[in-house]
């Protein structure tokens, strides 16, 4: 049987090349990127072709409609099948187009809603195998969503008048509620784990690659984010506090998960996990200094503010520089599209 299906998957695979090298160039259809898009999805549940999804990164970066064929190819191909394998691949492919440096990437918006046509399966393996695809999708789906929103919201603040007291404290705000929405990106990151160890195999494990150092990333924003605004927010007092303290209490409790999420990958054999570095939590002195003030039981001293985003971020610093210094880290289907050290689209910028 499965002999039968491997057989199947190269017949799917070398035919959609056939007509794919058939085709005509044309203002909609590019030959040349439907056969790197094809091959960096087939069919092969033991292999990744890096080289395809190269040739796709290159494509992509090279202008927007260019990245508008990737797309139409990658989905239609992704709508046409019921194969794990592809779905799959075609989830890494688009997230590693989602790091590549291109304006048309802000554009892109939500998902299309029929992207997975995943046929129900009631053996346990190949349920589970389901269940990851979707909450990729789920994740991927809300980033595309983020990025297009954000990149809006930027556009509007290069807009407003920054040197106005008033203005300065809305944007304050705003940049807690985008902190926000990260949080909930990474809670959508952390639902992306195979339930059982029999999920487990070389294309879930890549899979993991990719999210884990999203997770990095992300949750090295967030940290980052909290120490700069927490340089602001002191000073002002108490209704910034307010609004600060639950986020510092999600991001403690989200280090926590994120810790918990690396040891379940260093058991199933993920590769990268045996360079993490340690989580840097969010102490918890910050989280009572935060309630003190809300409590009005202390006013943090205008010279010991500068202290407060040393405290959150160094470790991250740390580990950045660990990065830029063994791209090893990095898993090979994202590395070459994106700076290590600044490794999300301008997702949020404070």
């Amino acid at each position: 049987m499965k002999l039968w299906k491997r057989a199947s998957g190269v017949r799917k695979d070398r035919t959609s090349l056939l007509r794919a090298n058939l085709t005509s160039r044309s203002m909609l259809r590019n030959p040349s990127i439907e056969i790197a898009v094809i091959k960096a999805t087939s069919h092969d549940e033991s292999i990744v072709d890096y080289c395809a999804t190269q040739h796709v990164f290159t494509w992509v970066r090279i202008s927007d409609e260019c990245l508008y064929h990737v797309l139409w190819v990658l989905f239609r191909r992704m709508k046409r099948t019921h194969n794990w394998a592809v779905l799959l691949k075609g989830l890494m492919l688009l997230h590693g187009v989602f790091s590549c440096k291109v304006p048309g990437i802000q554009q892109i918006g939500q998902l299309p809603s029929d992207l997975l046509n995943l046929k129900e399966n009631l053996k346990e393996k190949r349920g589970n195998v389901n269940a990851f695809i979707h909450a990729y999708y789920a994740f991927l789906d809300q980033k595309s969503a983020f990025i297009s929103l954000h990149s809006q919201e930027q556009i509007k603040r290069t807009l407003g008048d920054e040197t106005n007291e008033e203005q300065k404290r809305m944007l304050m705000i705003q940049d807690l509620i985008w902190l926000q929405k990260l949080q909930g990106l990474l809670d959508s990151l952390l639902r992306i784990q195979p339930k059982s160890s029999q999920t487990v195999n070389v294309l879930v494990l890549e899979a993991i690659d990719c999210i884990m150092i999203e997770i990095y990333d992300i949750y090295s924003r967030i940290s980052i984010g909290i120490g700069t605004l927490l340089m602001k927010i002191y000073p002002v007092g108490k209704n910034d506090a307010v609004i600060a303290l639950p986020i510092l209490q999600k991001a403690k409790a989200q280090g926590e998960e994120v810790s918990m999420f690396f040891e379940f990958c260093r058991d199933i054999g993920v590769g990268n996990t045996s360079e993490c570095p340690k989580m840097a939590l969010i102490p918890d002195e910050v989280i009572q200094e935060l309630k003190d003030i809300i409590s009005g039981d202390l006013k943090f001293p205008k010279e010991e503010v500068k202290s407060v985003k040393g405290v959150i971020t160094d470790d991250w610093e740390v580990f950045e520089e660990q990065k830029k210094s063994n791209p090893a880290l990095i898993s090979r289907l994202v590395k070459n599209n994106t700076r290590l050290h600044d490794p999300l689209p301008d997702l949020i910028s404070l």
